[in-house]
């Protein structure tokens, strides 16, 4: 497969990562107003992520470190890898800021466990949207079981692949499989010039290429490199909105169909271990 994806991808995370910094929906004033503050998405987890106090984690695909630092405030100690130059800027420009004291670093996903030493840690996390833009997520799998420490977890909250699969709702709100639910070798091609937070800038890099993973296909990639799956949890909402026009937003700004929301399953939360 071209590599080309990578490029693509990168020109378009490097400049929306500045904007995003600068939206409201980051909420950057609120980490700095409050030392405890910590993101909707993290505090969303908890229930599930239960206490990572001195838990050394490493966050892949970290974009510009929010979810990391909360990690890290929770006690974790904490190292966030991405690929894109200016995600990993405005991350540790935010650490030095705040004394979060995390370590940032700028590589690709599908090379952590050549930079990050292998075994070492006691959480592998990953939030919403980051595997939809990896090609394979057996490769995936395969970076995660060698960096978890003997008895280390993985958690992951992603969008649901049923939910990527649908298509825009047309103007009758009806759901639609437009777009494929199983991992295929071609990516999908968007060419969008918006973002999924309050901005005014306006994009110039907006062509994209991105995957879709079916459930059962990340399950079984897990598995297939040892890991023991403790739990997967789907939920009805997500911290976006998916479906501008058909959605309300809930509390801790997560979002879901307005309309019969129990049709669709929006995200999911995966755990896994790996064995002592």
């Amino acid at each position: 497969m071209s590599d080309d994806y990578r490029s693509l991808n990168r020109a378009s995370w490097d400049e929306r990562a500045p904007a995003h910094a600068a939206s409201p929906d980051y909420n950057l004033d609120d980490f700095r107003r409050d030392p405890a503050y910590v993101s909707d998405v993290v505090r969303f987890d908890l229930p599930l992520l239960g206490d990572v106090a001195g838990l050394r984690g490493v966050h892949l695909q970290c974009h510009i470190g929010t979810d990391t630092i909360s990690l890290a405030r929770l006690g974790a100690r904490m190292t966030g890898l991405d690929f894109s130059p200016a995600s990993v800027a405005q991350a540790r420009a935010l650490s030095e800021e705040l004394g979060a004291g995390v370590e940032f670093v700028e590589a690709d996903v599908y090379d952590a466990a050549e930079l990050l030493p292998n075994g070492a840690f006691d959480l592998v996390f990953t939030g919403i949207g980051a595997l939809c833009w990896l090609p394979s997520v057996a490769r995936w799998a395969e970076v995660v079981a060698r960096l978890l420490a003997p008895g280390g977890r993985l958690f992951i909250r992603e969008g649901h692949p049923m939910m990527w699969a649908l298509g825009d709702p047309p103007a009758d709100g009806a759901l639609r499989v437009e777009l494929p639910y199983f991992e295929r070798e071609e990516p999908m091609v968007f060419d969008d010039d918006s973002t999924y937070v309050e901005t005014d800038h306006a994009f110039q890099h907006t062509v994209t290429h991105e995957w879709n993973h079916g459930l059962g296909e990340i399950v079984t990639a897990l598995l297939g490199q040892g890991l023991r799956l403790d739990a997967l949890v789907e939920h009805d909402s997500v911290p976006w909105d998916p479906f501008p026009g058909w959605t309300e937003e809930r509390p801790g700004g997560e979002h879901r169909l307005r309309d019969r929301p129990w049709r669709l399953p929006h995200s999911y939360t995966i755990q896994a271990t790996r064995p002592a």
